[in-house]
């Protein structure tokens, strides 16, 4: 079987041979939007030690005279000579490392995110923040993903799956190790994996078809599955293939032990969590590259603005495409547009009464116009229409199943009973991290097909606790990060309450095909028969704007909201 390069791929990190931006149109290119090269730094040579020195005369009279002016003509071409190449020098960085490596690399970098994690423990808590900051970098899982959404050899160095699809064998790297100086081995990854399924960990219902997992030595394990699972693999590069140390024990809320590249320092979800290189690190090739690693928690895009500014952060991911105009046209600074996951859905609770008629919920979605919202957040986001975004297997552009028609929305909402005289009233609960606009926005379009909308801005783990434990809402609007998750639309218990059993068959048929075409074909189907039945509008795929310090090197372009490998990133003062 082909092999990768490890833990997360270097395809689309960071580079500063990057271009402008076509700005005419408002769209950010892929492939960067400012002139990143790079300026040489001036050399840090020592000062030049030559000086002229007074001679006195001692005597000799006229018959030495030429000697001395002799010896006085050869001190000042020296003297020339030494100055003319000390400049040189300084220009050239001539001290055997050229100028622009003369820039320092410096031993912490900061990196501002909107989103912060309630607390820390990946085994309870839910939230996609969580997995960006840990996976791949504290803790590490048995395969791994890579930013360019593929499967990747992780704790596991390869592996093979049998012809019916029930036996999973994977090969371990030697000598691994917990940052805690454990040996890590198969017991501690079967272990993992039985604890999850056994306790229902966060996500163990993802690995639903696993039967058990088991050591068949010291570095071969074995998963048996009770029937096909053609997402398998790629679960267990998330929460459910994580390895924890079995023999120790840790506060799960505020520390992390794990056998990834860094360990946690600090964290206060208010404020930041540190990283610091761990020094007991079993691999090579992910070594980290920088010390120490800070996380701010910026939510507010005027803080994230100023601290990019400032310089308290280095990179700052996500940065609203409309306010990066200054960054972009700041040769200090990189801005850069890349591919994910990211769906912002606008989710219609199926079991509240006024959304159960269908005629409502396509009204909606004909009043929603998708192209004044794209172009007001900067153009550079893409249209979507259903729930499987670009970069995932089942994808089809479906923003054609409603496209923006008003007239057809009022007339679908007056066989419903609603007018702009006698509106509807509904209400839209978010978190405050998305900002105002967007509800704002929504309350515009839908006021004229006889919606009276009202915005609720509640604090992210508020909207985490009401609305997506407890499903206590009407409309929700959030950013579904997560790559592969389709199966929300054929589980009626998440918090969408969708319930169709032909999108749930599809999907069963899905998992169990034996080859990613026929697996994919069943999602495309399914994921159309969702977006005609309209539980939700997908407001837009979003593309992720990034920013950062022309020094910064090996940030992730792409895919940079769920995998955020930190072992590469450096910074060049």
């Amino acid at each position: 079987m082909s092999q990768h390069d490890g833990v997360h791929g270097e395809a689309g990190a960071t580079s500063d041979d990057t271009t402008k931006d076509d700005a005419a149109n408002g769209v950010t290119a892929q492939d960067g939007t400012t002139n990143g090269i790079t300026a040489g730094a001036a050399s840090t040579d020592a000062s030049l030690e030559g000086r002229a020195k007074s001679s006195k005369r001692q005597g000799g009279g006229k018959s030495k005279a030429w000697l001395w002016s002799l010896i006085a003509v050869i001190v000042v071409a020296a003297l020339v000579v030494g100055v003319n190449a000390f400049f040189t020098n300084k220009q050239d960085g001539a001290d055997g490392t050229g100028g622009a490596s003369a820039a320092k690399t410096a031993d912490t970098v900061a990196i501002g995110l909107k989103l912060a994690p309630v607390n820390l423990d990946i085994r309870h808590q839910s939230g996609s923040a969580l997995e960006q900051i840990l996976i791949g970098n504290v803790y590490e899982s048995l395969v791994s993903r890579g930013s360019d959404n593929k499967v990747h050899p992780g704790l596991a160095k390869s592996w093979d799956v049998s012809k019916d699809g029930l036996t999973y064998t994977f090969h371990l790297n030697d000598h691994m190790n917990f940052s805690n100086g454990d040996t890590l081995d198969a017991e501690d990854v079967a272990w993992s994996i039985n604890e999850l399924k056994a306790r229902k960990y966060y996500n163990y219902d993802q690995v639903a078809n696993l039967d058990k997992a088991e050591a068949v030595d010291a570095h071969t394990v074995k998963l048996t599955l009770s029937a096909p699972d053609s997402n398998m693999l790629w679960y267990l590069t998330g929460r459910p293939g994580l390895v924890y140390d079995k023999d120790a024990t840790w506060d799960e809320k505020t520390g992390a032990l794990g056998s990834g590249p860094y360990t946690v320092e600090s964290f206060d979800p208010s404020d930041k969590i540190v990283f610091k290189a761990n020094p007991k690190y079993w691999g090579t090739a992910h070594k980290a590259k920088t010390e120490n690693v800070i996380i701010r928690f910026l939510p507010d895009d005027n803080a994230g603005i100023n601290a990019l500014k400032s310089g308290d952060v280095q990179v700052l991911s996500p940065i609203t495409a409309t306010l990066a105009g200054p960054f972009r046209d700041n040769p200090e600074y990189v801005v850069k547009a890349g591919d994910g996951s990211d769906k912002f859905v606008l989710a219609f609770n199926m079991t509240d009464a006024k959304l159960k008629d269908k005629r409502v919920r396509q009204a909606i979605r004909y009043a929603i116009d998708h192209k004044q919202l794209i172009a007001s957040r900067g153009g550079v986001d893409a249209k979507l229409g259903g729930p499987i975004p670009k970069v995932d297997p089942g994808y089809e552009d479906l923003s054609g199943v409603y496209p923006h028609d008003e007239a057809k929305a009022k007339k679908l909402m007056k066989e419903a009973g609603y007018s702009e005289d006698h509106p509807l009233e509904i209400t839209l609960t978010y978190a405050n991290v998305y900002g105002s606009e967007l509800g704002e926005q929504l309350q515009s379009q839908l006021a004229p097909i006889g919606i009276d909308l009202h915005v609720n801005l509640v604090e992210f783990s508020t909207w985490l606790q009401d609305v997506h434990t407890n499903g206590d809402y009407e409309l929700s609007l959030v950013d579904h990060a997560e790559s592969h998750d389709f199966y929300k639309w054929a589980t009626p218990s998440y918090y969408y309450h969708y319930d169709n059993k032909q999108v749930q068959d599809l999907y069963a048929k899905a998992l169990a095909a034996t080859t990613d075409e026929e697996a994919s074909d069943y999602l495309a189907k399914a994921a159309k028969i969702v977006s005609e039945d309209a539980p939700a509008d997908w407001l837009f795929s979003w593309r992720v704007t990034i920013a950062y310090a022309k020094g910064v090197h090996g940030f992730p372009q792409n895919l940079s909201q769920t995998v955020l490998p930190l072992w590469q990133i450096t910074y060049e003062k």
